[in-house]
């Protein structure tokens, strides 16, 4: 199929996109994909034309897996995936679906021979020469664009060590935990990318655990299960595992990858894991297996404050041409959205995409209509941050006024209702809030929380001040 006509790509597209809707979410896919279009194919490449730089790089971090394995049930095996945006000229560009040299693989000449056939790789089909295997590393998710702030900064360190030395630091296995959405994912791929930059020698691979956990079920049903185990053990210089979570309760699978463990780590080859809780936290594994996590260094990945989120959001911007973002909407989506990075970035594209497809200009009312999309209002997360950010504006003054030591009196009214703001509508104790409202003990935050509630019941129109404020806060 080297080339085909536009009714037929049509055809061919909305066949894969009727596959696509049953794969994932509908409010995901009226999102990401209806905007899309096939715009050729040649050379046994399809070619798709999407809005923006950004939807190339959401769809390649979250969805390629199932994309090209739609497409080429659709159109053939042998079919692969480029990418074209036509926004503006400086974005008029093309993108392969395919990683960058940095992040290859040398070939490797097999080092054993079993049963007189070549030594199998789960990652290509059978047959091809050489074992080539691909570190299925993405390129994009690298340390300079990685933000750096107070919640990350330790485990990006020691990230950044164990690829200046693979398997020689204290930090094996590194194992890196966090909620969902913090970037345990991009460190565990930057941590990969840099170790390809400084040792192009070695031998990468990014495995999910339940890519991995597939592999071993197929090399059971195969009876292949001794060349799988040998293919890891002899092949392989840094294994990153993500999400090893998915392991739970898989006894046979926990036991295959405690086998690769042991021979990597004995070997003196690199482990890195993620997982969305630290290994004291786990359940359904193996002692054994646990044990083995706890040997190195695990390192917690935190939700990022107000200002990380900001520069996550500049840095985005930066990196795909320096769109122009307002400030105030980028302090409404970093205030706005503060548990998931994911979810952050997920809503900066949307937000851009709609101002493009629509020709609209970005602004903080377009920021507040999309926001709901991604974040519903009565589930999201109120916090002290945002509180002050709101009581600011209402008094028109800045956040350092705010938690200076100045005793004005609209200054000290401001910081007093944001206390008790924050003791009201959040779940943080006293002394949490006064560590956030300027250093403040416990004993200043009560009695700032006793002062603005007896203002309210003796003050009609102070009670209506601070009502307002709880409403905007609210909405």
């Amino acid at each position: 199929m080297q080339q085909i006509s536009k009714n037929k790509l049509k055809e061919f597209w909305s066949q894969c996109l009727e596959i696509l809707k049953d794969i994932i979410p509908e409010e995901e896919f009226s999102v990401w994909f209806s905007d899309i279009e096939p715009e050729k194919y040649e050379d046994n490449f399809l070619y798709l034309k999407v809005p923006t730089n950004y939807y190339y790089e959401y769809i390649e971090a979250h969805y390629v897996d199932e994309l090209i394995r739609t497409i080429r049930r659709i159109m053939g095996q042998a079919t692969n995936l480029r990418y074209m945006t036509q926004v503006t000229e400086a974005d008029r560009m093309m993108m392969n679906s395919v990683n960058h040299p940095i992040v290859e693989n040398a070939p490797q000449n097999t080092p054993i021979i079993l049963n007189n056939t070549e030594f199998p790789n789960p990652f290509i089909i059978p047959g091809i020469k050489p074992v080539k295997i691909e570190s299925q590393l993405k390129d994009t998710y690298n340390f300079d664009n990685f933000v750096e702030g107070s919640c990350n900064k330790f485990a990006r360190s020691a990230g950044y060590a164990v690829a200046q030395n693979p398997g020689k630091t204290a930090f094996n296995p590194f194992l890196i935990y966090s909620s969902v959405g913090l970037g345990k994912t991009h460190l565990a791929h930057a941590i990969g990318i840099q170790t390809k930059r400084l040792h192009p020698e070695k031998t990468v691979l990014y495995i999910s655990a339940d890519q991995f956990l597939r592999q071993y079920v197929k090399s059971v049903q195969d009876h292949t299960t001794n060349d799988f185990l040998q293919f890891y053990q002899m092949m392989i210089d840094v294994l990153i595992m993500d999400d090893i979570q998915f392991l739970e309760n898989r006894t046979g699978t926990q036991e295959i990858f405690f086998q690769i463990f042991n021979w990597l780590h004995s070997s003196g080859k690199q482990i890195i894991i993620t997982s969305d809780k630290s290994p004291a936290d786990m359940g359904g594994f193996d002692q054994r297996v646990l044990s083995r996590l706890k040997w190195g260094l695990n390192a917690e990945l935190q939700t990022p404050d107000v200002h990380t989120r900001m520069e996550i959001i500049k840095k985005k911007l930066e990196d795909n041409g320096d769109i122009a973002v307002p400030d105030d909407v980028i302090e409404y989506l970093a205030y706005s959205i503060t548990t998931s990075i994911r979810e952050l970035e997920g809503a900066l594209v949307s937000l851009i995409a709609h101002a493009t497809l629509s020709k609209h200009e970005i602004t903080i009312d377009l920021a507040r209509e999309l926001v709901d999309k991604f974040v519903k209002s009565n589930t999201r997360e109120i916090t002290i941050e945002y509180i002050q950010k709101t009581v600011c504006n209402y008094f028109n003054i800045t956040l350092e006024q705010m938690l200076s030591k100045s005793r004005k009196g609209d200054i000290v009214t401001a910081r007093h209702i944001s206390m008790y703001l924050s003791r009201k509508l959040t779940k943080s104790s006293l002394v949490a809030i006064g560590e956030k409202c300027g250093k403040k003990d416990h004993a200043t935050v009560l009695h700032a929380c006793k002062s603005i509630a007896n203002s309210c019941e003796i003050n009609k129109t102070f009670r209506h001040n601070v009502e307002e404020i709880e409403k905007k806060i609210m909405n």
